[in-house]
């Protein structure tokens, strides 16, 4: 992410504990020193999530333009994602084509750090509903943040999975990506969710995978509709290879375990 976007309140607390925020900085500011570093982990591709959120985080919709730029470096393997927020841009839905064809892959959408729940289109927010719409002829994924998120000022009220409900009904081609599995609060609703919709995915970053059975018991049951993540390096998140290597001493099958660590995201991001 552009740190120096970032509000001082969220920027501390990106680097509050970080032993590792100078590497961190590096790679932000280095796409060549990124890859290099995800070489040593065994990582094949990696996707950099960035959004819009001037008022909580301090994000602008020129955080596309920078992630569409450090893609760009290696874009079989970095994988934009960018965001479009009503009110801030002129035409909302004519952003998301402009997205697409600046390579931006998917938009994340973060409720709580946005101000405005996912399907707030049915009532009084018709350039969200531009959003989806857009994305959903340009075949670009959608990923909404689903769990609290501790940033200051996030307003944790409009994370919960099921609003996204509506999105799946009334967008029925879209693909929607819950993030975090509704952590730590709501992982029942992202479960059922994900299980009804043929285009509901999650991904399960920031959950530590330590956990992920207790909150996910039945995992085998979607493992088609799963995606590994970790969330590096935001806020308590420990290095990706510990998180790897955790994930894979999990009891879970061989072929459940390859789905969710590449052939899903593989498939919905095609080189």
């Amino acid at each position: 992410m552009p740190y120096h976007m970032m509000k001082p309140s969220a920027h501390e607390l990106m680097k509050h504990g970080r032993r590792d925020y100078a590497d961190v900085e590096r790679y932000c500011a280095d796409p060549n020193a990124f890859l290099a570093f995800l070489d040593t982990l065994g990582v094949q591709r990696a996707g950099l999530i960035n959004y819009v959120a001037p008022q909580i985080i301090g994000f602008t919709p020129e955080v596309n333009d920078w992630s569409a730029k450090y893609c760009s470096a290696a874009p079989d393997r970095l994988i934009a994602f960018g965001g479009v927020l009503p009110g801030t841009v002129p035409d909302p839905g004519a952003e998301v084509d402009r997205l697409a064809k600046l390579g931006i892959r998917a938009i994340k959408m973060h409720p709580s750090h946005q101000v405005l729940s996912p399907n707030d289109y049915i009532d009084g927010n018709p350039g969200l509903g531009a959003v989806y719409e857009r994305a959903q002829a340009n075949g670009m994924p959608i990923m909404i943040h689903t769990g609290t998120s501790i940033f200051p000022g996030a307003r944790n009220l409009h994370a919960q999975p099921m609003l996204c409900d509506d999105v799946c009904i009334d967008y029925p081609n879209l693909v929607v990506i819950l993030a975090h599995g509704g952590r730590p609060l709501w992982m029942n609703e992202a479960f059922f969710l994900v299980r009804r919709h043929k285009n509901m995915y999650m991904d399960i970053s920031g959950i530590p995978p330590q956990k992920l059975m207790e909150y996910f018991p039945r995992i085998e049951d979607v493992a088609d509709k799963v995606l590994w993540g970790t969330d590096w390096p935001g806020p308590g998140v420990p290095a990706i290879q510990g998180n790897i290597e955790k994930f894979n001493a999990l009891p879970i099958g061989a072929v459940a375990k390859r789905k969710i660590l590449y052939d899903n995201a593989a498939r919905l991001f095609p080189r």
